[in-house]
This record gives structure tokens, sequence and C-alpha cells, in this order.
């Protein structure tokens, strides 16, 4: 596993605040893009540089063969992933492991807003490369 530096902690730990702040205002209940929208205005104003819908080149064996989008990329370093559904499902998971693939980036936040409290749907994946 990966070791992550403190500028990478310190992002996914300002990255976490900006969205508790987003989901205590608008609760659960709304579509991913609604909270994109939401965190694309409170990041600035936490001085959080970030890309929002981030593409992303999908290659195979040297040749690109597709293109994925991630919903932010923060800092140049820390992959944030959103959904609003019911429970995550390995799939959510597999597809950040997909943009480690293809990015080599260390960190991902995969945030599901759809909960009653955001703490419980917050899980960290650490790149195993």
């Amino acid at each position: 596993m990966r070791e992550l530096n403190d500028e990478v902690e310190e992002l996914a730990y300002r990255v976490i605040g900006a969205a508790i702040e987003v989901h205590r205002v608008l609760g659960p209940g709304f579509l991913e893009s609604v909270y994109q929208e939401a965190l694309e205005i409170e990041f600035p104003m936490r001085g959080i540089r970030c890309q929002p819908q981030k593409p992303v080149a999908v290659t195979d064996k040297g040749f690109q063969v597709g293109e994925g989008k991630l919903d932010f990329l923060v800092g140049d370093t820390l992959i944030v992933e959103f959904k609003a559904v019911e429970n995550l499902a390995p799939i959510h998971e597999a597809q950040v492991i997909s943009y480690f693939k293809m990015t080599n980036h260390p960190l991902a936040l995969l945030i599901n807003f759809n909960v009653p409290v955001l703490k419980e749907g917050i899980k960290r994946i650490i790149s195993s490369s």
C-alpha cells in the first residue's frame, strides 16, 4: 500500500469538511449533480483548488480506447467521486480503482450523499500502486 504525504491527507480532510457542510445544508435525497454543483461553490469558498468533471483517458496497450470523468480532481492529486445511492456497491469501488489505473493518483474519496449522517457515507480508498 502507498504512503500518503501530509498534503494529500490535508486535502482529504478539507474535502470531507466541505462535503459535510454541503450535506448539512442540503441533506440526503438529491441527485449527484446537485451535490456536484454545491461543491463547485463550496470548494473555492474554502480555498480548495479543484477540477470538476476532469476527463481521464482510458488506455489499453498504449492506445486510447475511451474517456472517463472524475467527479473532481482536487489539488492535482486527490480523486473525489460522488454517489447518491441507497448503498455503495462493489462496482463503485471498482470505478475508483479503474481511475487509479488511469491516473496513478494515491487516494480517492468515495462519498455517498444519500445517508442520514455523511460520515457514514465516506469511504477512503488508497491506491495499491
